[in-house]
């Protein structure tokens, strides 16, 4: 089954350093295929006999702690399942439109969209709205605004930091063009 693998929080300002290439080295090494890495923040495809989407969670968790000394999130999603994602976008969301910011918060286990939400609070529906779609959320602010967003300042300064990974439009869109091929 083919798989996208999203890490939370690495390669950025020069934290977290993970060389996607070595990585992928070792997903290799341990009977993953048709391993790929778009960008270098933490975006793989891969193919994996493997069912049980907390395994690969686990397995690719460790495989980084081993390789790398670093404790980082890990979000695997199905390629049918990222499909069935963005197949049920809101209208609003992914336009194209340069002046706003399109997102795709996950939420990783065990956490619950629920508790997403109580933390994060009430959006600001003056600059921001939000589409909650299975334990996800579709995200989107004004870029001239983006202070303004009360989801925007929360989802770095709250504890929930480490339960979620985020993604931009543009990235899940060509992960999903990626899998297709």
């Amino acid at each position: 089954m083919k798989y996208i693998v999203l890490l939370r929080g690495i390669n950025i300002s020069g934290k977290n350093k993970i060389s996607m290439e070595e990585l992928k080295k070792y997903l290799i090494e341990n009977k993953y295929q048709s391993v790929y890495t778009y960008l270098n923040s933490g975006n793989i495809i891969l193919e994996s006999n493997e069912s049980n989407k907390e395994n690969i969670v686990k397995n690719i968790h460790s495989l980084i702690k081993e390789n790398f000394d670093l404790e980082i999130p890990v979000f695997v999603i199905s390629y049918l399942e990222l499909e069935d994602l963005l197949n049920n976008a809101p209208s609003w969301w992914g336009t194209g439109n340069k002046q706003i910011y399109d997102n795709i918060i996950f939420i990783l286990s065990p956490v619950q969209s629920t508790e997403v939400k109580n933390v994060l609070g009430n959006l600001n529906e003056n600059v921001e709205q939000i589409y909650e779609y299975k334990n996800c959320f579709f995200w989107s602010y004004e870029l001239k605004n983006y202070r303004k967003s009360n989801w925007w300042v929360k989802t770095s300064s709250t504890y929930i930091k480490d339960s979620i990974t985020i993604r931009t439009a543009n990235t899940v869109k060509k992960l999903l063009e990626i899998c297709k091929k």
